[in-house]
């Protein structure tokens, strides 16, 4: 059986996706994912020992968290993004410069997008489109006003 053109998975995620600062949360929680495989580097490849301890992998996990968490709970986002910001920084002392400035990188632009994100801002629109309208708009002339 045919499905219609506003069924199915991709229009269902596509809505799921708009209503949240997505890429925010992913590339925060990439940044930990991140931070957490360089820890398991073999010595000849780490940097920077530092608190290999709790913190090492406290901040890693940390960070994958609060990225899940602005995904699934998107009304805590400046929250959220503010402890990502503070604990991707931290990683850059605790683990591997925090992953080899890659984890740390993601980590704090996916902060900052989370936290610029506004959920009740309209859909852009394309430049494409904008154009599109605007030669539809010379199209059609104007009316002529009478006046009584």
């Amino acid at each position: 059986m045919p499905r219609g053109p506003r069924e199915g998975v991709r229009p269902a995620f596509g809505q799921w996706r708009a209503g949240r600062p997505f890429w925010g949360g992913l590339l925060l929680t990439l940044g930990g994912v991140e931070v957490l495989l360089t820890l398991k580097a073999s010595l000849d490849v780490i940097l920077h020992v530092g608190m290999q301890g709790l913190a090492g992998y406290l901040l890693p996990v940390v960070m994958l968290l609060c990225g899940v968490l602005i995904l699934f709970n998107p009304a805590q986002r400046l929250f959220y993004s503010v402890i990502g910001v503070l604990v991707s920084l931290g990683t850059w002392l605790t683990s591997n410069l925090g992953g080899f400035f890659i984890g740390l990188v993601l980590g704090l632009v996916g902060s900052c997008l989370a936290f610029g994100w506004l959920p009740d801002q309209e859909p852009r629109v394309s430049r494409r489109q904008r154009r599109k309208d605007a030669r539809a708009a010379k199209a059609v002339p104007p009316r002529p006003v009478r006046q009584p």
